[in-house]
């Protein structure tokens, strides 16, 4: 199995289309999984907000006092959110509205220019669809493609990329009733591949290489179409809710 970078030397801005830039590469080849960093995916959709153009409400001031936290920000994570799960040393840990569970929902200072920030992609399997789409259209190359971000995780330090959009590939690779090496059937082992193929990609990928997208080669997957929604535990099977 491969990875493999695709730097990009410009800026992403809503004008430029990330298929045709991931097509000029000349890198991809049919059967390939693409995985692209949230950032330019939120940057090409119009997800930055100039923070001056920000009104805090009541409750984002009085949290912004409490946590020290700005609350323009805390605005925009409680727009952006359904549930505060915690909150503790500045950090907001939440429940987005597409159902993750992350800090700050999400949003993100980091790599744009000062004053502005980031918000997820509204729905990023339709993000990773259209680029899979464009690809198909313009090229005759069947991938996959996942949209990933960097979470942290409950019990761990540390953080890791996690898949947050999928298109052309079941993001969950189910051993259920299959037997194990001592033919013992398999009843409960689901691995979350889409975690780890974007896990992998980052890598290459780095938080400063201006590499926000890397192509995965060589692993076998299936290409059923599903959503980044199997990945979310439903309420009732969830031991921490």
């Amino acid at each position: 199995m491969q990875i493999i970078p695709i730097h990009f030397e410009k800026e992403i801005s809503p004008s430029d289309d990330i298929s045709e830039i991931i097509l000029e590469s000349e890198k991809l080849q049919d059967g390939d999984i693409v995985v692209v960093a949230q950032k330019i995916i939120s940057k090409q959709e119009g997800r930055l907000v100039d923070l001056s153009t920000v009104t805090p409400s009541l409750l984002a001031e009085g949290i912004g006092s409490q946590y020290n936290k700005d609350p323009k920000i805390t605005e925009l994570i409680l727009s952006e959110s359904k549930r505060i799960v915690r909150m503790n040393n500045g950090i907001l840990i939440v429940e987005t509205n597409h159902g993750f569970i992350c800090a700050n929902a999400g949003i993100d200072e980091s790599n744009i220019e000062e004053g502005y920030a980031t918000l997820l992609p509204v729905n990023s399997d339709a993000s990773a669809q259209r680029i899979r789409k464009k690809i198909l259209e313009q090229s005759n190359k069947n991938v996959a493609v996942i949209i990933s971000d960097t979470f942290g995780r409950p019990f761990r330090m540390g953080q890791t990329n996690h898949a947050i959009g999928v298109s052309g590939l079941n993001p969950i690779l189910d051993y259920e009733g299959t037997l194990d090496s001592f033919n013992r059937i398999l009843r409960v082992t689901a691995i979350a591949i889409a975690d780890e193929l974007s896990s992998a990609s980052e890598l290459v990928m780095g938080k400063s290489l201006k590499c926000p997208v890397a192509i995965i080669r060589g692993y076998s997957f299936d290409d059923k179409g599903s959503s980044i929604t199997e990945l979310i535990r439903p309420e009732s099977e969830d031991l921490f809710r």
